[in-house]
């Protein structure tokens, strides 16, 4: 059962770091893996501490992905309804992109967030060219989210609770 669990929590673990890239909810396959290994195990090495520790890095990188997009086509000019375009537009462009596969939703999100900005601002009586710089600031801010999410999820995936399993596994008895 252990050699289970432990295949579980690295098999989780990666499918949800390929996951975040393509703006899949990669944190909490991850932090499910997590729950699953404790689960298989009695709960013996995953403590309540941990899992509250791991959920709020899930929370906290959730919470960054969308800040960013706002902080991202703000600092380009746009107003607060840029930020809401670039949040919306991602969301529907990540949706709309998910038939075409493994990458649909990643261009999807980020032609979403361009023309959600863009469009957003547009409405707000903005020249067209600044429009531009503005959606080109969304996708900056989900390229950079992406790269936060992806580090909190290393984060998670090198926790203690892995680390203690496979060195559990590889002493001698």
């Amino acid at each position: 059962m252990t050699i289970l669990a432990i295949a579980l929590l690295i098999g989780l673990g990666l499918v949800g770091l390929a996951m975040i890239p393509l703006g899949l909810p990669g944190l909490w396959v991850m932090v499910g893996g997590i729950l699953v290994y404790g689960w298989l195990t009695g709960f013996r090495t995953v403590s309540v501490v941990m899992i509250a520790i791991i959920l709020a890095i899930a929370f906290l990188g959730e919470i960054i992905d969308n800040w960013l997009g706002f902080r991202f086509a703000k600092r380009y000019g746009g107003s607060t309804r840029s930020g809401w375009g670039a949040l919306l537009g991602g969301l529907v462009g990540a949706v709309i992109g998910v038939p075409v596969a493994i990458i649909g939703s990643v261009i999807g999100a980020f032609l979403g967030s361009f023309i959600g900005a863009a469009v957003f601002e547009l409405s707000y009586f903005a020249p067209r060219r600044r429009c531009r710089a503005r959606g080109l600031g969304a996708v900056m801010g989900r390229i950079a989210a992406a790269a936060v999410k992806i580090a909190f999820g290393i984060v998670i995936a090198v926790n203690r609770t892995l680390r203690r399993a496979i060195l559990r596994r590889m002493k001698p008895s």
